[in-house]
């Protein structure tokens, strides 16, 4: 038997695509519809003014159904939420660039104070040294003042006007020093500049020895002789009768080498490498207290016969 339908002539793809097409607007439609009838079940508030706000309805809002909603291409706008906007704010991120920028970090400033300044510390006074500790059965002549010498070579004429001053005559140490002759020989006069260095022998920068000092002290009026080959024995005398003594030694009354210095006149002249002149103002049994320019030591026999043996213990001496 055979049926009365007749199949359907397969349709051209164009009308098959028409029909999918409609098919998804209708499903579509459906689907709108019954989200706004399940919208206004569930939130009937909250749709209307869904539904009101996509149409552009003003207040008072105005009743609208879903039967009567027109299908538009506007976009979504999402209900207002209380989404926390992230704004720019002054907030104190730290950055690794590497700037110069001066930050408003705490710094120790120096604030102006009425704190009254301290006045200088007063100056340091130099403490005087000690004065020399003799032994009970030391004789010192204790009324003799010696002073610096004023120049590099000038020890001889310190010396004697420091001596000379002792006995009642005063004389500048500059005028005895120019008073003094000039020579080659230091038995004569002044060999070479005072103002040179020391350490020398002639016929450079020297000094002068005990005769040519005695004579001009004796045209001051001091009774001076000049004496070699003086002993212990003598010194002791000397300062027994209240004389001070005026030795040459070597610096620092120290030893000493002599040398043999043949002049222009073909003398041979004992000298020594920094010869020095002292006052022996006392002495002890083991020693003697000597006066140095301005400073008093005491050196022991020993050391300071030594010293006074380089230049054959050449000594100025007072004759009364």
């Amino acid at each position: 038997m055979k049926s009365r339908f007749k199949v359907p002539a397969q349709l051209p793809r164009a009308q098959w695509s028409v029909l999918f097409v409609l098919l998804v607007v209708i499903l579509v439609g459906m689907g709108l519809l019954l989200g706004a009838l399940a919208a206004d079940l569930f939130f009937p508030g909250g749709a209307r003014a869904a539904i009101s706000y996509v149409v552009g309805a003003s207040s008072p809002a105005t009743p609208i159904f879903p039967g009567s909603m027109t299908q538009t291409s506007s976009p979504f706008l999402p209900l207002p939420t209380n989404t926390i906007t992230a704004t720019p704010t002054a907030t104190s991120t730290s950055t690794a660039t590497a700037t110069s920028t001066v930050t408003s970090t705490p710094t120790e400033t120096e604030v102006p104070t009425n704190t009254p300044t301290p006045p200088p510390p007063p100056p340091t006074r130099t403490p005087k040294p000690p004065e020399p500790v003799y032994p009970s059965d030391s004789v010192i002549i204790g009324n003799i003042t010696g002073y610096p010498q004023s120049y590099n070579l000038s020890c001889e004429s310190r010396s004697a006007v420091d001596w000379a001053r002792y006995f009642g005559v005063n004389i500048s140490e500059t005028e005895f020093l120019n008073a003094l002759p000039s020579s080659d020989d230091p038995n004569q006069g002044f060999v070479g500049n005072v103002n040179d260095y020391g350490g020398q022998i002639p016929p450079n920068s020297y000094g002068v020895h005990a005769d040519p000092v005695a004579k001009l002290l004796r045209a001051y009026g001091v009774p001076a002789t000049a004496v070699y080959s003086m002993s212990a024995e003598a010194i002791r005398r000397e300062i027994d009768a209240g004389r001070p003594v005026i030795a040459w030694v070597i610096v620092g009354t120290r030893p000493g080498y002599p040398a043999i210095y043949r002049t222009e006149a073909g003398d041979d002249v004992l000298v020594a490498p920094n010869e020095h002149t002292v006052i022996v103002i006392g002495y002890d049994p083991t020693g003697v207290t000597i006066l140095d320019g301005g400073t008093i030591y005491w050196r022991n026999w020993e050391t300071f016969m030594a010293s006074f043996s380089v230049l054959n213990y050449m000594a100025v001496t007072y004759s009364s």
